[in-house]
């Protein structure tokens, strides 16, 4: 299977975006913060040319130290620690990730991270996105709970 392509979505663009809007709250100055500056001026631009991804390597240095900081904020990887490509699977029923997306998980760029990321999103199939994913973060809070 061919490696994702490091492209990045607009909504990851709009969430780096809302990420440093948190860290850096409007002030009285009109001018934005820096980080948003950038990520601002790559999000109209994608909007104006009507593109809902952009090449990674588009991005100035800035929007993408910007966006590289948010993306330092989210999960790594989409494992949940129930591996069925360990059993032969092609694709893992745990994380909805191909066999080869696992194994080659480490090499991959925060970009291609994304990618694969967004498509299991969009698909929802995966175990961490249904029921058992919802029993597993209560069973993680009744036992940091003590309960």
């Amino acid at each position: 299977m061919a490696r994702p392509m490091a492209t990045l979505h607009i909504t990851d663009i709009e969430a780096a975006i809302n990420h440093w809007r948190a860290r850096a709250p409007w002030r009285d100055d009109p001018a934005l913060a820096p980080p948003l500056d950038a990520l601002a001026e790559t999000y109209a631009l994608m909007v104006y040319r009507q593109h809902d991804a952009i090449d990674d390597a588009a991005l100035s240095p800035q929007a993408m130290a910007a966006w590289l900081d948010w993306y330092a904020s989210t999960p790594d990887t989409p494992c949940i620690a129930i591996c069925s490509t360990s059993q032969g699977d092609d694709w893992c029923k745990g994380c909805g990730r191909s066999f080869d997306e696992v194994q080659h998980w480490p090499a991959y760029s925060p970009a291609q991270k994304r990618a694969v990321w967004r498509r299991i999103t969009l698909q929802g199939t995966a175990w961490r996105f249904n029921r058992y994913a919802e029993r597993a973060q209560q069973n993680l809070a009744e036992t940091a709970s003590g309960a």
